[in-house]
């Protein structure tokens, strides 16, 4: 006896799952790609600010936070204020308070836990991808989240060992065009987004304000300085519908929630 458990419906089942994880990790393949001379970079940088390798990796592994560690390290070896770091840390990373916003509205039917260590894995790309998965009205099932998650942030500290322990045999990436990678890749992303209500004149407003703030500011406020303006706009040019919002529910139908009350 199996106290009524179906072998068929458990195999289907873990299928499933197995289905929904190799989804989120063929989309996260191409950013694999282009974050590798940067994940390299952040343990060259590392070990010339005098961690040493298992220092370096264990960084990347807590953190996870691609930029931000690579201005931590560059300040740190500059021996700049404390309060300075985090402050330019903060700019960077400014952005994830607005992720964080957009990608927990998606996952409200993960348990507690199941979202702590979503929010530990949430990134641009994480970010993005869920968005799209929403748009499509495609389910964003824990297992597909971390699909998506575990190969990034893997290949992540991998990167980090391979940069820590032969960074001085890699040259410049400059020289042959491995740091454009990231950028295209990120304006592949932005460009998905290019069918919905508004997108041009945010976008816009949100590049000429980070243009403009990277030449008077500097890096790397205008990170900061340039989803503001963004958001802004979006602001704006809004049209808000009194007593009427959309709520995403588990099978991706979108309702009608906030009818107006009986006199």
């Amino acid at each position: 006896m199996m106290d009524g458990c179906n072998p068929k419906s458990l195999s289907d089942a873990q299928t499933g799952k197995l289905a929904q994880f190799w989804d989120g990790a063929k989309r996260g393949g191409p950013v694999m790609a282009a974050v590798a001379p940067f994940g390299i970079l952040f343990g060259v940088v590392a070990v010339d600010n005098g961690l040493n390798v298992s220092e370096s990796v264990w960084m990347s592994a807590a953190l996870f936070a691609g930029a931000s560690q690579l201005v931590g390290m560059e300040l740190f070896g500059k021996h700049v204020a404390p309060w300075m770091i985090l402050l330019s840390i903060f700019a960077v990373n400014f952005r994830h308070v607005l992720y964080s916003a957009g990608t927990g509205r998606l996952i409200k039917h993960f348990t507690p836990l199941q979202q702590i260590v979503a929010f530990f894995f949430l990134t641009d790309v994480q970010y993005a991808e869920s968005e799209k998965q929403a748009e499509q009205k495609k389910p964003i099932t824990f297992v597909w989240y971390m699909g998506l998650a575990i190969p990034l942030y893997l290949s992540w500290v991998v990167e980090a060992y391979i940069g820590a322990t032969f960074g001085g045999l890699i040259g410049d990436p400059k020289s042959i065009g491995l740091d454009m990678l990231l950028p295209i890749y990120f304006l592949g992303l932005v460009m998905g987004f290019r069918s919905r209500t508004n997108w041009f004149p945010i976008v816009a407003a949100s590049s000429v304000t980070s243009v403009a703030a990277y030449f008077w500011i500097g890096s790397p406020w205008h990170v900061t300085v340039g989803a503001i303006g963004g958001i802004v706009m979006a602001v704006v040019i809004a049209k808000p519908q009194a007593g009427r919002e959309t709520v995403i529910t588990l099978d991706d139908e979108p309702v009608q929630a906030g009818k107006e009350q009986a006199q």
